[in-house]
């Protein structure tokens, strides 16, 4: 896969995901979705730094600019994931506490389960050679598990409680997931059976990611706030029943929070 192909793919990414931060702006959209619109922006930043470097992607150059850029990456993206999870459970905030933290605690623990693996490299002395991309990666790794086992969570609890959501919130939920589990193949592959992606995979991955911002610009509208819907098709009695037992915990929860 030549660079040339690799910098046209660039170039529509940073165009299609312009046009999805305009309609945020001229829609009003950017006030619910803040976390989305912040990262979207810094990935137009980011891929056009990174065209400065595309004639030679192993410089030590552009090695410098993923070390400086991708912590800024790792943060927008779990700030993705809280802003979805609020979006969904905004009607129950006990929950919406509880998961939080239960999702705070899960990255740290993968990140300490991944840095706790690296340390026979460190005391051998193998991280020298590439010191910082070798403490990134379990971090990465560490972020990457915490977002997916959370973003399953998510879909979970949209595929079994009928809790009544927007159709943006609905779509949005689904196309970030798709887009980070497209993103992470590279991370889980490698990480699991040591796959590395090759580059036309690899240039493959980014077409799909390309096309879920697509999707977010098709997709994500005004309108899509207005329109209730809940994922799965239960009988009136059985989702009054399973909401009421919603309630019931977010009320408690809520009430122990306070004490």
């Amino acid at each position: 896969m030549s660079s040339a192909a690799f910098n046209l793919l660039q170039l529509v990414l940073i165009v299609v995901s312009f046009f999805v931060i305009v309609k945020f702006w001229r829609t009003g959209l950017y006030k619910r979705y803040r976390a989305l619109l912040a990262f979207l922006s810094y990935l137009v930043i980011y891929w056009l730094g990174a065209l400065f470097f595309s004639q030679d992607y192993r410089s030590q150059a552009y090695k410098t600019y993923w070390e400086v850029t991708q912590p800024m990456t790792w943060f927008f993206s779990v700030w993705v994931v809280l802003e979805l999870y609020s979006l969904i459970l905004e009607r129950h905030k006990g929950l919406a506490s509880l998961g939080r933290w239960v999702q705070y605690a899960g990255f740290a623990i993968s990140v300490l389960i991944s840095v706790l693996a690296l340390l026979p490299k460190i005391e051998t002395g193998g991280a020298r050679a590439n010191a910082v991309a070798l403490y990134y990666y379990p971090i990465e790794r560490g972020v990457d598990c915490g977002m997916l086992v959370f973003l399953l969570f998510l879909l979970l609890w949209l595929t079994q409680y009928p809790v009544p959501l927007s159709r943006n919130v609905v779509v949005h939920s689904f196309i970030y997931t798709l887009l980070f589990l497209t993103n992470s193949v590279g991370v889980f592959g490698q990480m699991f059976i040591g796959f590395r992606p090759s580059p036309v995979l690899t240039f493959a991955l980014n077409a799909l990611f390309g096309l879920g911002i697509l999707a977010w610009l098709v997709f994500l509208t005004p309108k899509g706030e207005e329109i209730r819907m809940t994922v799965p098709r239960f009988s009136e009695e059985h989702e009054a029943r399973v909401l009421e037992q919603l309630e019931a915990i977010n009320s408690t929860l809520l009430r122990m929070s306070k004490k």
